[in-house]
């Protein structure tokens, strides 16, 4: 069957696929092309244009200390930290989801699927409160603590799933010869899932890498803000924006989550690697 003058309807709907699929990826390339051409526009405004006049002034006005170093530090520190914890929480807790069978186990996911949905805006006044009386507020390690609770239950679904996929026999083997729980789930289990853990290390710092709402709610002192609170401070209160350092700052805010996923790319798509682990 073939479409108006004389074109195959196969090829016209597979043409207009790929035309809805460019317009796609130009609306996601249009914010990063601006992003890319303003950081070097001292004139830099809303519009996307060539610079006439390519500089390093957004770049060397943001440099500073107060403006780039001190935050990336504190978001490194905060988000790094919360990080370990959601990982290694995030194993223990799927280890026995994973590998026993219990009547509380589908409740309890289900408990953790319905956590995954609650806005944490619906929980920061009450933790604020709790917070303050915990003398938890204003404290990196509490703002840690909060975003790596926050993040844990997507986290256990996701570690439950790449574990399901390492076989038991392999610690009923690490059993036998008197290894304890522990220990297969550190020297088996875990050294097999390495790119599911990988993947939840990622995920888990992007997502905090980007929170504003809850460092802006928790921390209060300027010099413990991450970047993610301290680039709202390129917005002024009349409305003025400074476009060009917005976009430089940006750049340089965005580049540690990309540094991370470039340096552990290779290992999420490398598989599991189950060679070599069956016991002799």
């Amino acid at each position: 069957m073939r479409g108006v003058r004389g074109v195959p309807a196969a090829v016209r709907r597979r043409l207009a696929a790929d035309l809805a699929l460019l317009t796609a990826a130009a609306a996601f390339a249009l914010p990063l092309v601006w992003l890319l051409l303003s950081s070097v526009d001292a004139g830099a405004g809303l519009r996307v244009r060539l610079p006439e006049d390519p500089t390093t002034e957004n770049f060397d006005a943001v440099l500073t200390e107060e403006i780039t170093f001190v935050p990336l530090l504190n978001s490194l520190v905060l988000c790094g930290g919360a990080t370990a914890v959601t990982v290694c929480c995030a194993a223990l807790a799927a280890y026995p989801l994973s590998r026993f069978r219990s009547r509380l186990a589908r409740p309890y996911l289900l408990t953790i699927l319905f956590a995954t949905s609650l806005p944490v805006t619906a929980v920061m006044v009450p933790v604020y409160g709790l917070f303050v009386q915990v003398e938890l507020i204003d404290t990196v390690y509490g703002t840690a603590l909060f975003l790596a609770a926050a993040q844990l239950p997507v986290s256990i679904w996701l570690m439950k799933n790449f574990m399901d996929g390492v076989p038991v026999s392999l610690e009923e083997a690490a059993w036998t010869d008197g290894a304890s729980s522990l220990q297969a789930l550190a020297r088996i289990v875990l050294p097999l899932m390495g790119p599911g853990i990988v993947v939840v290390t990622v995920f888990s710092f992007v997502a905090m890498w980007g929170n504003f709402f809850v460092p802006f709610m928790l921390l209060l002192s300027p010099e413990r803000m991450p970047a993610s609170v301290s680039i709202f401070t390129f917005f002024g209160n009349t409305g003025s924006v400074v476009y060009g350092q917005l976009a430089a700052f940006s750049l340089l805010y965005s580049a540690p989550a990309v540094l991370l996923y470039l340096l552990i790319a290779r290992r999420l798509g490398g598989g599991f690697t189950l060679g070599g682990a069956v016991k002799g």
